[in-house]
């Protein structure tokens, strides 16, 4: 980085984290803090071992958001003592200078990345951004392509999870007969897993030479990716039981081989709307249908919140429609890239996309959406 001006970019870099901490609110998240280190010093706290687990994994993800904070102050500190050392240096240190400099050069860019990321955080304002998410990965058009590109998906973002410490659980998954996966639904356990993935909602394309063609044909296939969020407790989702169909049948591996004795699957049709949720990847059956019974109040959720958003839109005269839409091209041949055809970002690397770095693509996208937003 040559010719910066230091005074300039560290001023810039005081004045964007003063704008992420009167967003963030460090009060509320030291008072949040507190009340959770009550909670979880509580002597009967693990009488409910999934209520502690959520105590301890929200004390623990609050404390990590306020420390961000402030380390982000220090380290702004730390570059600009790393400035001053350089510049003060005589002509006859120019060699420590110049490595001063570097180290500073280095800092600044990572500072740069990790204020970036904080500021996304603080876009992250809807009503159900904080909430878990629940994504279902669906293969469509291109055959055993497509449900190759489904379990690839599927891999790719429990890797995304995996690289930043995010706890998962796979809840459902429909193997296809020949390779990959008609369909798969996990959960990502961490708070604003849903505003951070909701961008992702849509239709995904994979253009390669078909590792299934004898010939080596080049093959485009689709995969429709749908995110919603986790339901919680205080929601008011009442769901009549005359309004459900309940089937239960023996769960399944890849190639149909049993993995279970027993009728523990289980798969809820919600009869007014048509929705279907099975699960299998629980013990038992009641494990299974309170799992899926969660799944369909959040997607009944989602729904009539989609509902309330449309009739808003069309108020406005807005009738142009985005859910479902193709929003990302995987193209592995005749060229390598990543592209969301939505934000224009793009990568060369889709190994490394496959392998879980999509940060850059769920930045984007965050941002995209906070600018269509607005411009509403």
């Amino acid at each position: 980085m040559a010719n910066v001006e230091w005074p300039v970019e560290i001023r810039a870099l005081r004045s964007t984290l003063e704008t992420i901490t009167a967003v963030s609110d460090p009060e509320s998240l030291r008072a949040r803090v507190a009340d959770l280190s009550v909670q979880a010093s509580a002597q009967d706290l693990w009488d409910d071992p999934d209520s502690a687990q959520k105590v301890t994994t929200e004390l623990s993800q609050t404390q990590a958001e306020l420390d961000r904070l402030s380390n982000m102050a220090s380290r702004i500190n730390d570059l600009e003592t790393l400035v001053e050392m350089a510049t003060e240096a005589g002509s006859n240190e120019a060699v420590a200078e110049a490595e001063v400099l570097a180290e500073a050069e280095v800092e600044f860019a990572g500072l740069r990345k990790d204020l970036g990321e904080l500021e996304v955080r603080t876009l992250l304002s809807g009503e159900y951004d904080k909430r878990e998410a629940v994504i279902t990965i669906r293969s469509g058009a291109g055959g055993v392509d497509a449900a190759d590109f489904a379990e690839m998906l599927l891999r790719m973002y429990l890797r995304w999870a995996e690289r930043h410490g995010y706890p998962t659980a796979v809840l459902d998954t429909s193997y296809a007969e020949e390779a990959g996966l008609k369909s798969a639904t996990f959960e990502v356990k961490v708070p604003y897993a849903y505003g951070n993935l909701s961008v992702e909602a849509g239709t995904h394309r994979l253009v390669r030479i078909s590792p299934f063609d004898n010939q080596g044909r080049r093959q485009t296939s689709f995969a429709a990716v749908e995110v919603i969020p986790l339901i919680a407790q205080t929601d008011t989702i009442e769901i009549p039981e005359n309004e459900i169909k309940v089937d239960v049948f023996r769960s399944s591996g890849p190639g149909g081989q049993s993995v279970n004795t027993t009728d523990s699957a289980v798969r809820l049709t919600h009869i007014p709307t048509g929705i279907v949720v099975s699960m299998q990847n629980e013990k038992s059956q009641i494990q299974n249908r309170a799992a899926a019974l969660r799944v369909l109040q959040s997607r009944l959720l989602l729904q009539r919140q989609a509902e309330e958003s449309a009739t808003k839109k069309a108020m406005a005269g807005d009738v142009k429609a985005s859910w479902g839409d193709q929003m990302r091209s995987y193209v592995l041949q005749p060229y390598q890239m990543v592209k969301d055809l939505r934000t224009e970002y793009e990568v060369s690397n889709p190994a490394a996309v496959f392998d879980g770095d999509i940060d850059g693509f769920l930045e984007a996208g965050i941002r995209w959406r906070r600018s269509a937003e607005r411009k509403a």
